[in-house]
């Protein structure tokens, strides 16, 4: 179930990404144009099923909700927020134009629209890296919060840089990133289990999947 506040606009303290022309480009590259498979990767990973309900936060431009949607079929429901309105228009026009039933709302990782224990699953793609220290402990308790018991939450995002990087990945690597241990850290704190963490095997992505006690 949603939670709608009308009258107020979402704020967060994390970073907030405004061009969502800008963002769908910049993924294409980080990709090398195999977005979709990309997605599905993430999707495998976070061990979807037909009819599940699935969170995604920091959704973006929509592409890895859409691919849930595809993955949990018509008997399951996918939301997907973004603080960034612009990310969100972009979403709602992506899911028209494939046709899926994705529903897309502009909201805040530090106080989610959504009752305790909705969601079979929570995803989370390359966004932690862009929130301060407490706010990703808030955004995690969060997560936890709007898990059902025995939900799993997928974090994915880039292994904190050790040095120098050139190109595409030194430029996303001066906005920081994230160690897989204090991911780990984060979910373990609020008794989430680690059912599995490592290398996604791309563009050095870390991802952990916990599991709600």
């Amino acid at each position: 179930m949603t939670i709608e506040h009308p009258h107020s606009a979402p704020t967060t303290k994390g970073r907030v990404v405004h061009s969502a022309l800008g963002y769908d480009l910049l993924v294409w590259v980080l990709s090398f144009g195999r977005e979709r498979e990309f997605r599905d990767r993430l999707v495998r990973l976070a061990r979807l099923e037909s009819g599940q309900s699935v969170l995604d936060i920091g959704c973006g431009t929509g592409s890895l909700a859409l691919a849930a949607k595809r993955r949990v079929g018509p008997a399951g429901t996918v939301h997907g927020i973004d603080a960034g309105p612009e990310m969100i228009a972009r979403a709602r026009k992506k899911a028209a134009r494939a046709r899926l039933d994705v529903e897309f709302t502009t909201a805040v990782v530090e106080a989610m629209p959504f009752a305790d224990g909705d969601f079979d699953a929570v995803l989370s793609s390359l966004m932690l890296h862009h929130l301060p220290r407490a706010v990703r402990e808030e955004c995690v308790r969060e997560t936890q919060r709007v898990l059902k018991p025995g939900g799993l939450a997928l974090v994915v995002d880039f292994e904190k840089s050790t040095g120098k990087s050139s190109g595409v990945i030194g430029h996303l690597h001066k906005h920081g990133g994230v160690p897989l241990e204090d991911i780990v850290k984060l979910f373990t704190n609020v008794g989430c289990e680690i059912v599995e963490s490592g290398a996604v095997g791309m563009l050095r992505l870390n991802y952990v999947l916990a599991r709600r006690a």
